[in-house]
């Protein structure tokens, strides 16, 4: 019988980057893809997938098995979302109790979740593209914690409460974050599973 040892990577997906190693897409041939990222070994998956202007954390691993854990067993991934304005108490409440959102073109309420105020503008890699500055209007930064991964879910939570996101960064799945981490940078990581 054969032991397969199987790879884990935590990866700091910056702006622009395409969460997945190929297309089939013509048009898609000027995106920039994970693989460029680093020489991962034949096999390798993302964990969930980031889209193109999202950034942060991505887990990625050749143990389907893993991949369908962290997918499938509610494991927290908490962002951090600048969002444009500054956000109402209320505005959090509504957050954290759930809003309705559009998942495949049909209402879908979140679950409950944790979000927060952040004091202050947090510490994370500079972005490839730059957001509009404070000339045009105030921003505020908020804490969320989801145990669930709907498609722009978190995007389109904020704007659900009528603070659309500007920049959005995952900064953490499970126990896995992205301290000290580049824009880029890729990381092997021990797994207990």
């Amino acid at each position: 019988m054969q032991i397969t040892t199987h790879k884990y990577y935590k990866a700091f997906k910056p702006y622009g980057v395409v969460s997945q190693f190929t297309t089939n897409d013509r048009h898609a041939k000027n995106k920039t893809f994970l693989g460029s990222l680093f020489a991962f070994p034949e096999g390798t998956m993302a964990i969930g997938r980031l889209d193109e202007p999202s950034e942060g954390i991505l887990l990625l691993t050749t143990n389907g098995a893993y991949s369908y854990h962290v997918n499938n067993s509610g494991v927290e991934k908490e962002y951090y979302a600048q969002v444009d304005g500054i956000i109402s108490p209320s505005e959090i409440l509504k957050l954290q109790k759930g809003v309705c959102i559009t998942v495949e073109e049909k209402p879908y309420t979140t679950k409950p979740c944790k979000v927060k105020l952040l004091p202050k503008t947090p510490t994370l890699p500079k972005r490839a593209k730059k957001i509009r500055d404070e000339r045009h209007g105030p921003t505020s930064w908020i804490s969320i914690t989801i145990s669930e991964g709907k498609f722009r879910q978190v995007r389109k939570m904020t704007a659900a409460v009528g603070v659309p996101t500007l920049r959005l960064v995952r900064v953490r799945i499970g126990d896995f974050g992205i301290e000290n981490m580049a824009a880029c940078e890729v990381r092997e990581i021990a797994v207990d599973f």
